[in-house]
């Protein structure tokens, strides 16, 4: 997948030079970020992983499937998110076999989605939507891709009160980090929504997140 990080990379400086869009795509590296989960303290198991049947909290943030007031669909196996979420921003977990597991493999542990097919299937790891919701709102994150076959990640943000406040692409989806800056610099992202169209699916590892305490 380097090939693919080459490229995506290349694709920066232009892309945050002219954004246009209310969230924009920027170089991870280029972001103070203070709060990170890498999910190696969380119990996680091999092949398909440990499965999570429910909303998963750690500090700082929760993770499900997506928010109250939202409907999942699906194309082909993999998840697709519909519907308006509810106010106040609210977490909601997968069916049965279809929420979430922690994958632990050359060293690290990384979060999947699991799609239609239902855990343990291999046709439904890393095709399911993975939803966070911060415990305070933000204004840039970063995590990493795992996975990827150059399909294309769909990453959709929310307001604390429900209201989408818009969607960004990744592609080609690969091995890299992606961040994600408001372009207006407000504090406002409670939470976002991942979903892809990879033809192997995606995993999300190493979320970052918190901005520096104001010392002025």
């Amino acid at each position: 997948m380097k090939h693919l990080a080459a490229l995506f990379l290349a694709s920066w400086p232009a892309a945050s030079l002219a954004c246009g869009a209310p969230v924009c795509l920027v170089d991870p590296n280029s972001l103070t970020l203070t709060q990170v989960i890498t999910f190696d303290d969380v119990g996680s198991g091999a092949g398909p992983g440990l499965y999570v049947d429910d909303v998963l909290s750690l500090p700082g943030a929760r993770f499900g499937e997506r928010f109250a007031g939202q409907t999942v669909t699906n194309s082909g196996h993999h998840d697709e998110i519909a519907g308006d979420a509810m106010s106040p921003l609210t977490m909601v977990p997968g069916a049965s076999g279809q929420n979430l597991s922690l994958v632990h493999f050359y060293g690290n542990t990384v979060l999947n989605g699991y799609g239609s097919a239902g855990f343990p299937k291999r046709e439904a790891q890393g095709e399911g939507a993975i939803a966070v919701l911060f415990d305070t709102d933000q204004s840039a994150l970063a995590f990493d891709l795992r996975g990827g076959e150059a399909g294309t990640a769909y990453v959709r943000f929310f307001r604390r009160d429900g209201t989408l406040i818009g969607q960004v692409p990744v592609q080609p989806a690969g091995e890299y980090a992606v961040g994600f800056l408001r372009a207006t610099g407000q504090a406002d992202i409670a939470g976002f929504i991942m979903t892809n169209s990879d033809p192997q699916g995606l995993a999300m590892d190493t979320l970052r997140f918190g901005k520096p305490p104001d010392l002025s």
